[in-house]
Parts: C-alpha cells; sequence; structure tokens
C-alpha cells in the first residue's frame, strides 16, 4: 500500500521533503499545502526585486503546482492552509483560504515545514500602518515595490541591520531613494564582531545608507518614523526587519514540545514529540556543534539537509545529525561578508576560553590587476587551538576561506590543521599561502607565546594614554597619514635607531596591514626588547574601524587621514 506523506508548508524544507520522498519512494502519495499563492520560491532572492536585478518577481518562484504534479507527481496544493491535525487519527483538516471550503486528509507521516514569521511587535505605535512593510514572500515583495512606485516614495526607513534589512537597504539604495537603516544594537549583522561589522558600516555611510545604530523604532507616521531616543527620520514607507519567530501554531495546537528557544522541538532524526510528525526548517530548534547550546537558525540549507535526514529516517535509512554551526554570506554593495562558527562576542558571552587574529593579506598576488584587502579574523580556543570560527571580508569570494574554516570546524580541526592544509593556488586566485593559512601561522604563533598583540580596538585608548606607538611604515607612507601620536620608526631603519625604542615601558607597532610591523616586533623580542607589543590589524583596519563612527559622532579622530587600501 502507497506511503501518505503530508508536508505542510513548502519552499526550502517542504519542497525539499516532497523532493526526496520521491526519489525515496515512486509510489507514494506525496501532498504538499501551501497557505499561501506560492509553494516554491527562492526567499533569499526576494529583496532582489526592490532594485530591479530581478526585474519580475514572478521569476522569484521556482516552480508552480502543474510543474510539480508534471514533474515528480506531487500534489501542490496552494491556498490551502492546515489548520489542525488529529494524530491519533493520523488526518489534518485543511482550508481553503479562498473559499473557506474544509477538506480532511489521512497521513501516513506528517511533516511541518510552516517557516517563520516576521517579528512586528504591537507595542510599536504605527506598526500596522498601511505604509509598513515586512519581507517574507513574494507577495510581501510585490506590495513594497507597487507601493513605492504608486507613492513616489523618497525616504525608506528600514528597521534592523540583520540579513534581510541589510540586502532590502542595499537594493533600495540603487533606486536612488534616500534609504534610512535603523539598529538597535551596536553594530549591523550580529554574525560577526563589532570589528569587523565597522567596514560595513562604512560601506553603507559610502553609499549614501543613512546608518544609525543603538536606537530603536518607537513610532510610525506617514511621513516619518520616531525612534527611542525621539529622533525623527524621514520616511513614506517602512520596512521592519528585526527579526523572525518560527511558526509554531499549528505545531502548539496539536500538541508538538515547544523547545528552550521558542522553536518545535525535535530529536536527530526530526521526530516532534508526536509519533509520525516530523518538523523541519525555519520552525524547529536546532543543537549548536559547538557549545551544545539549543539554538534556532534560518538559512535554506540547514532547511534542506533537516529534509533529507527526515525523509531517510522514514525509509529506514540511517541519520547523523550533529547540530549545526551557523555558516553565512551576504554581498553589500561591493563588500562580500561572511562568517562561521562562534565569534569572541559569543565566546565572551559563553566564558570560552579563546584567542583570535587578525590579518589582511590581498585577495591575489599583488602584481595581479585588482588584487584586493582581504580582512579575515579566525577565533579558536584557548590553550587547545581548537578552531571556533572566522569571519571575512573583501571584494572578492570571501567564502572559499570561510567554507574552509566551516569544514574544519566540522571534523573538529585545530590551528595546526590549517597550517599546512594544502589548497588551490594561482596567482589569479590567491597569495602562495592562502589567507587561511596566514591566520593559522599567526594563530600558532600567539598559543606558543611567541609574541604579544593587541587588537584595533584597543589603540584609541592606547592614544589617549600617550602610549608609545611605532609606525613602521615607510616616511612617504607615514606623511600620507597616519596615527597622531606615532612616531616613525621604518623597518628599514629600525636596527639603527634602536636608542629610540624604550625598553622600559610598553611600545607598541603597527605598520599597514601587519607583516612589517610583526618582523619588527620578532626582531626586537630576538634582541631582548620584552616590552613589544603587536598592533593586529594595524594601520589598515584601524582606518576601517574609527572612520564610520568618527563621520556620525562628530569625535576628534586619531588618525591624521585615512587609508582604505594596501596599493
Amino acid at each position: 500500500m502507497a506511503k501518505k506523506i503530508v508536508i505542510v508548508g513548502g519552499v526550502a524544507g517542504g519542497a525539499s521533503v516532497a523532493a526526496r520522498v520521491r526519489r525515496l519512494d515512486e509510489e507514494a502519495e506525496i501532498t504538499m499545502f501551501e497557505k499561501g499563492p506560492n509553494v516554491s520560491f527562492s526567499n533569499c532572492s526576494l529583496p532582489y526585486h526592490l532594485s530591479g536585478m530581478i526585474e519580475d518577481a514572478d521569476n522569484i518562484v521556482l516552480m508552480d503546482p502543474d510543474q510539480f504534479k508534471n514533474q515528480y507527481n506531487i500534489d501542490a496544493r496552494i491556498n490551502s492552509e492546515v489548520i489542525d491535525a488529529d494524530p491519533l487519527a493520523k488526518t489534518v483538516s485543511v482550508k481553503n483560504v479562498n473559499t473557506g471550503e474544509l477538506t480532511t486528509v489521512e497521513y501516513d507521516e506528517l511533516v511541518l515545514s510552516p517557516g517563520a514569521e516576521p517579528v512586528m511587535p504591537s507595542c510599536i505605535k504605527g506598526i500596522d500602518r498601511d505604509n509598513v512593510f515586512s519581507v517574507r514572500n513574494v507577495v510581501d515583495i510585490k506590495k513594497i515595490a507597487t507601493y513605492l512606485e504608486v507613492n513616489h516614495v523618497s525616504d525608506v526607513a528600514v528597521i534592523g541591520g540583520g540579513f534581510i534589512g541589510l540586502e532590502v537597504a542595499e537594493n533600495l539604495a540603487q533606486t536612488e531613494r534616500h534609504i534610512s537603516l535603523i539598529e538597535a544594537a551596536d553594530h549591523v549583522l550580529a554574525t560577526i564582531d563589532n570589528d569587523f561589522a565597522q567596514l560595513v558600516h562604512k560601506t553603507l555611510y559610502d553609499h549614501g545608507v543613512d546608518v544609525v545604530l543603538k536606537d530603536g523604532l518607537a513610532e510610525i507616521t506617514a511621513d516619518h518614523i520616531v525612534l527611542g531616543s525621539g529622533r525623527t527620520v524621514d520616511a513614506q514607507a517602512v520596512i521592519v526587519a528585526i527579526g523572525v519567530k518560527p511558526e509554531t501554531a499549528l505545531a502548539t495546537k496539536i500538541g508538538c514540545k515547544i523547545g528552550l528557544t521558542g522553536g518545535i522541538s525535535v530529536d536527530q532524526h526530526f521526530q516532534t514529540s508526536l509519533p509520525h510528525v516530523y518538523a523541519v526548517g525555519d520552525a524547529i530548534e536546532l543543537t549548536h556543534r559547538i557549545t551544545r547550546e539549543k539554538t534556532r537558525l534560518a538559512l535554506a540549507f540547514p532547511a534542506q539537509m533537516e529534509a533529507r535526514d527526515a525523509v531517510d529516517h522514514m525509509y529506514g535509512r540511517p541519520v547523523q545529525n550533529r547540530g549545526v554551526i551557523g555558516s553565512q554570506a551576504i554581498h553589500i554593495f561591493d563588500l562580500n561578508v561572511a562568517s562561521t562558527g562562534l565569534t569572541e562576542t559569543t565566546c565572551r558571552r559563553l566564558g570560552i576560553d579563546y584567542r583570535s587574529v587578525t590579518i589582511i593579506p590581498k585577495d591575489k598576488v599583488g602584481i595581479m590587476p585588482n588584487a584586493r584587502p582581504l580582512h579575515m579574523k579566525l577565533v579558536f580556543g584557548y590553550p587547545s587551538g581548537e578552531v571556533l570560527g572566522a569571519q571575512a571580508i573583501g571584494e572578492s569570494g570571501v567564502d572559499k576561506q570561510i567554507d574552509i574554516v566551516a569544514t574544519m570546524i566540522t571534523m573538529h580541526g585545530y590551528v595546526e590543521d590549517l597550517t599546512h592544509l594544502e589548497v588551490c593556488y594561482s596567482p589569479w586566485f590567491s597569495t602562495a599561502k592562502n589567507a587561511v593559512n596566514m591566520a593559522a601561522l599567526v594563530a600558532e604563533n600567539i598559543l606558543n607565546g611567541e609574541y604579544k598583540q593587541v587588537p584595533v580596538t584597543d589603540v584609541r585608548k592606547l592614544v589617549e594614554k600617550d602610549s608609545f606607538i611605532i609606525d613602521a611604515r615607510e616616511p612617504d607612507e607615514f606623511a600620507e597619514g597616519h596615527i597622531i601620536s606615532a612616531i616613525n620608526i621604518p623597518l628599514s631603519q629600525f636596527r639603527r635607531r634602536l636608542d629610540e625604542i624604550p625598553a622600559d615601558k610598553p611600545v607598541y607597532v603597527h605598520c599597514l596591514s601587519g607583516q612589517r610591523s610583526y618582523n619588527m616586533v620578532r626582531a626586537l623580542n630576538n634582541l631582548g626588547y620584552d616590552n613589544v607589543v603587536n598592533i593586529s590589524g594595524s594601520f589598515l583596519e584601524l582606518c576601517e574601524y574609527e572612520y564610520f563612527e568618527d563621520q556620525v559622532s562628530g569625535r576628534k579622530p586619531i588618525v591624521t587621514n585615512y587609508r582604505f587600501d594596501l596599493l
């Protein structure tokens, strides 16, 4: 007798369940219910309709019910909301959202993939106005585009500096509208640390986006918003992207256990607390592979793999669910940002003893055309050296470096596993030692206690304390811009100027990207100086770190001029 599979929700999770079932079982009766008009679409592509990069929003729809039926013999029913289920009778109650008609459908296995819904706090005055939008599906993105065009909107406020908020802001900024991005935290993108987020802030600022940090939304009117601080911002349209919450109404109604994070609780096979009921996608609670904490992860790849594992378990195939680490990437104007694993912020919150290193090599051999800086941070356990996380920012494909580190984390790798890792090399693609090799070599030095370092986040305090700072660059570079209190002692000159370097107080050394300062620190250590400290990230990262806050706050810069390039 054919197995009856009922799936609640489409998109990445539900559609992947349906496709996997069909690959394993040609005889199965597969029915997929989606309460909206589109059962399969690319969520991550939605913002790109706002800039016109995806001209027709209907192209975001990947497959319609007829294609599901003709190609895979899957019964995909749109505008059909599953409003109840009887786990004992193994039936679901389905309402046609257009007609209100109710039907009952039997199942052998039920899969919940309802996704997550945007957070729209009712405490915000005006949140229910018709000029307020969220971004969840194709219908939403069409509504936004139509409203902006019909009402000749010139000012848009995007609330939330996560992935959706940033992508919406970037795409709208390309339409010659004035965009304000409001983020209640001290930096955008919680997936990276504050120092790396400053590079994103600068990019947004340089492209005309008005970034407002550490201030939340309090009220929405027809032509402006009011923030918690009392500040007003012009906005005839408001797009709220402050996060999502798992859609658990049906799961709760039928008796599924809800986890600590508010997501549907599942076991390693993605079974809920009810027999023959599975759950996948943005609505479920997961386990973090490194921290063992319960977490949620609203990303397409995990949803697709959860779908595969759930179906495999239905059909008696072995499943090994070892948790998630959170690997993600985003493109923001001319900048690519990628990260995986734990940030420094997370390590501090959890009390994990860690160290981190930051390097800024070029993304390819320097003499090649368009060689650009690649900022990379490696986070590792101390004293074990276990690889915990990484962040990379640049104009090149930084996903390569992060994918390598993600693989290492998955294999429980250590810093020394990265130092000699053999990866592809050509002057077109990388430096001879890839950025991951370089970061690991520096990390190995830190683990071995071979020299001391401080991050660029400490430099302003060092300047304020009148610390002794050496700029190891050449005089012409120094003249173009430098830390206001720095002494220029180039690497090419320091051996004959040792009398200028004190041995009785801390000495901090930087150059442009860190290579020359590192060599000077090591040489001074070998000459008996035990008071010398390298500034990790050097002048280039310092400029990136300081610039945005200098511009928006009006504070006094600690550099005479900024520099943002290795050339």
